[in-house]
C-alpha cells in the first residue's frame, strides 16, 4: 500500500476532554473532528476500541470485535429517550476533568447502560438493531454469552471475598470447556441479560458509525489499531480454543511477550495466549479474515501492532516472571497476508515494526509492500551516533517515503517529558540535528516540525505533543501497572492557536493537500 502525503493526530476517544468520567463518542468527539479540519489535518488515529478489563489497557480487551461500552455517550441515550437527564447526572465522585478513574466510571456507568438497554429492548428495539445483531452474530453471540458468564462468576467470587479469575480457572469445567448442554442451559436461563449486552454493543457501534460518517464527510480518515494477540480473559480465546496453544483445560501453554528492548531491560511479559498457527492455516486463517473485515468496516487504515510477531514471535513458558527466558518461534509469515489479500485486495495496513527487528522482518514487510513506522525519540541515541555516524534509521534523513513517522507512540513518554529526562549528550545531539534552541518546549515543537517536514508519507503526532504536555500526559509505561491509559485533555483543548500552528506546518510540508489548494487558481 502506497500512502499519500498527510498528517494527523493520535488521540484515543477516552482522552477526549470534558465528558463525565471518561472521553466518549459524543459532542467532544465531533468537536475534535472540527478542530482537525481547522488545523488542516486529515488523519485521526485511535487505540484499540474494545472493552477493557484488568489494567484498563485497550490492548487487553475482552473481545477483538466488541466496542467499549464505557465510551458510549449518555447524552445521546437521553436524546433517544432511553435515559432521563436526572439519571445521568454524574455523582460528585465522577470527575469531568483530570485523569480517568476507570473503577469509578465502571461503577457509575455500567448500571446506566443496562437501564438504557432494558428500555430500548422493552420498546422493541429497532430495525437498525436487528440488522446489527444479524451482521455481528459471528462474534456478538459468543461475546454476550462470555461476558454474562464471566460477570456472574466474578460477582459470586466477590461476594465470597475471593478475587475474580480467568475463565479457565474460575468457571465450572463444563462452561470453560464449552460443553454444549451447559451453554444451552445457561443461555436459556439468562436470555434477557444476554440480549441487553447485545443492545449495549449496538449503542457503541451506532455512535461510532455516526462519528465516522461525520469525519469522512469532513475529509478526515480514521486509523484504527489491531493488537496482534488477544487477551487471555477474552471471548476470542474462550470461543476459539482450538486456534490457540492451550492446555485441555484452557490455560495457556506458552505466552506472548518481547525480549529486552528499548522499553524494558527484562523484556515485556504480555501473558497473551499464543496462536496455533498450524490450526489457523488449516482453517485458511478464517478468524483473522473476519477480524480484519470487521475492523475495516470501522476505520480507513489499520495499524497492526507488533508486526514482527508474524515473522517470528517471542514464546515464553507460562508461569515465568519476566520475558527473559523466551525463544523465537516462526510465525505464519506471508501466508496470513496472502489470505487477507484474497479477501480484501490491497491492504490499508501500517506495520508497527519497532523493537527487535531483523533482516527477515524487514524483508517480509517490504515483500508485502506495507509502510512501517519510525519514532523520532529513538533517533538521538549518542552511542548509536558514535558507533554508526548519523545513520540511525529513526533519523528523518534516513526515511523511505512510504513510512509513518511519530514523535512518540502511546508507549513513549511525551516529547516534552522525554526531553526533560534526556541526558546532556542526547540533548546536544537533538539541538545539533534540529538547529533548535535549548528550551524544552522549543525543542519539542522542533521535533514535531521535523516529523512534518520529513519525507515520511504520514506524520502522526500525539495530542500531548501538540499541547506541550509533560510526563504527566504519558499514556502508558510498558511492563508497569497503575496510572496507565488515564490521561485526558484539558477542557477547551486543543484550541485555535494549536490549529493555526499545525495548519502552517501542513502547508509548508505539503501535507493534506493544503499546498495544492493554496496554489490553485481562483
Amino acid at each position: 500500500m502506497q500512502l499519500s502525503r498527510a498528517s494527523g493526530i493520535l488521540l484515543h476517544p477516552s482522552s477526549l476532554p470534558a465528558s463525565p468520567g471518561i472521553g466518549t463518542l459524543g459532542a467532544e468527539a465531533y468537536r475534535f473532528v472540527d478542530w482537525l479540519v481547522e488545523a488542516g489535518q486529515s488523519l485521526w488515529q485511535v487505540l484499540p476500541l474494545g472493552p477493557t478489563g484488568y489494567g484498563d489497557s485497550p490492548y487487553a480487551s475482552f473481545s477483538s470485535f466488541a466496542g467499549n461500552p464505557l465510551l458510549v455517550d449518555l447524552d445521546a441515550l437521553v436524546a433517544d429517550g432511553l435515559l432521563s437527564r436526572e439519571e445521568t447526572a454524574p455523582p460528585e465522585w465522577i470527575r469531568s476533568e483530570g485523569p480517568i478513574d476507570y473503577g469509578a466510571v465502571v461503577h457509575w456507568k455500567k448500571p446506566l447502560l443496562r437501564i438504557a438497554a432494558r428500555s430500548f429492548l422493552g420498546r422493541g428495539g429497532s430495525p437498525a438493531y436487528r440488522d446489527f445483531v444479524k451482521r455481528a452474530a459471528f462474534w456478538l453471540d459468543e461475546y454476550a454469552l462470555f461476558m454474562d458468564i464471566k460477570d456472574y462468576h466474578d460477582r459470586m467470587a466477590s461476594e465470597e471475598g475471593k478475587p475474580g479469575g480467568l475463565w479457565h480457572g474460575l468457571w465450572p469445567k463444563e462452561l470453560a470447556a464449552r460443553k454444549r448442554s451447559a451453554l444451552v442451559a445457561w443461555a436459556r436461563g439468562r436470555e434477557r441479560e444476554i440480549e441487553e449486552r447485545k443492545a449495549e454493543q449496538f449503542f457503541f457501534f451506532a455512535q461510532w458509525e455516526a462519528l465516522r460518517s461525520y469525519a469522512r464527510a469532513k475529509g478526515v480518515s480514521l486509523i484504527g489499531d489491531i493488537p496482534i494477540f488477544v487477551a487471555p480473559d477474552s471471548a476470542d480465546a474462550w470461543a476459539n480454543q482450538r486456534l490457540f496453544q492451550l492446555t485441555p483445560g484452557g490455560a495457556p501453554l506458552r505466552v506472548a511477550g518481547v525480549p529486552p528492548d528499548y522499553f524494558s531491560e527484562t523484556g515485556q511479559l504480555w501473558g497473551n495466549p499464543l496462536y496455533d498457527w498450524k490450526a489457523m492455516a488449516h482453517d485458511r486463517y478464517r478468524w483473522w479474515v473476519a477480524r480484519m473485515r470487521w475492523t475495516l468496516s470501522l476505520v480507513d487504515y489499520v495499524r497492526v501492532d507488533h508486526f514482527r510477531g508474524f515473522e517470528s514471535y517471542w514464546s515464553v513458558p507460562s508461569g515465568e516472571g519476566t520475558a527473559v527466558n523466551g525463544r523465537w518461534v516462526k510465525g505464519p509469515g506471508a501466508a496470513l497476508f496472502k489470505a487477507l489479500r484474497r479477501s480484501f485486495g490491497d491492504l490499508p495496513i501500517i506495520a508497527e515494526d519497532l523493537g527487535v527487528i531483523t533482516d527477515e522482518v524487514r524483508a517480509l514487510r517490504e515483500r508485502l509492500g506495507l509502510p512501517g513506522m519510525r519514532v523520532l525519540q529513538f533517533a538521538f541515541d549518542p552511542a548509536e551516533a558514535k558507533k554508526n555516524g548519523m545513520i540511525n534509521p529513526f533519523l528523518p534523513h534516513m526515511y523511505e517515503p512510504n513510512t509513518v513517522v511519530y514523535t512518540g507512540t502511546h508507549d513513549n513518554d511525551t516529547t516534552l517529558g522525554w526531553i526533560s529526562a534526556a541526558g546532556g549528550d542526547t540533548l546536544a545531539l537533538v539541538r545539533r540535528y534540529l538547529g533548535a534552541g535549548a528550551s524544552g518546549p522549543e525543542l519539542a515543537r522542533a521535533l514535531v516540525r521535523a516529523a512534518y517536514l520529513s519525507v515520511a508519507a504520514f506524520a502522526i503526532v500525539p495530542l500531548q505533543d501538540v499541547l506541550g504536555v509533560g510526563s504527566e500526559g504519558r499514556m502508558n509505561t510498558p511492563s508497569t501497572s497503575g496510572a496507565n491509559w488515564a490521561w485526558r485533555a484539558g477542557r477547551g483543548t486543543p484550541g485555535a492557536d494549536e490549529a493555526a500552528w499545525l495548519k502552517e506546518l501542513s502547508f509548508v510540508s505539503a501535507r493534506n493537500g493544503l499546498l495544492a489548494r493554496e496554489q490553485a487558481p481562483e
